[in-house]
């Protein structure tokens, strides 16, 4: 049976809000979507950290594929790439994605889901709701 280790959460953006969007930045830049911090105990292994975002975008420029991706640290452990279409079709779009660490080592640890737009010629915008949990778990 799992132990509960540790839980974070963060909710940057509540609701869609055109008035605070901002613009995904083209890779290989990125763009930071939403961080949160997670601390492991001491004799906590093994475990598992269940991660799961949601991200609120809007095409506004052509068809594109936004990569998201999940760090801990600084270094990648998850990525997964959405296309997002622009006007004359769909704009809105709520994805919701999940990833697990498994066995992270004791202490503090960042988590942040980043995004870039690996189409030239296309534009997203985060327009939201934004939101990022993080559930600790000894196994």
């Amino acid at each position: 049976m799992a132990r509960l280790l540790n839980k974070s959460a963060v909710e940057p953006r509540r609701a869609f809000d055109l008035t605070t969007a901002y613009t995904i930045r083209r890779s290989p830049n990125t763009s930071l979507v939403a961080s949160l911090v997670l601390t492991i105990p001491a004799n906590a292994q093994p475990n598992r950290v269940e991660l799961v975002a949601t991200v609120g975008v809007r095409g506004v420029t052509g068809i594109a594929q936004v990569l998201f991706q999940v760090t801990r640290d600084g270094m990648e452990i998850f990525s997964t790439v959405q296309g997002v279409e622009s006007s004359g079709s769909e704009q809105n779009y709520v994805i919701t994605f999940q990833a697990i660490d498994r066995n992270v080592a004791t202490g503090r640890h960042v988590y942040q889901v980043l995004a870039s737009n690996l189409t030239a010629n296309t534009r997203v915008d985060v327009v939201g709701p934004v939101s990022f949990s993080a559930l600790a778990v000894q196994i």
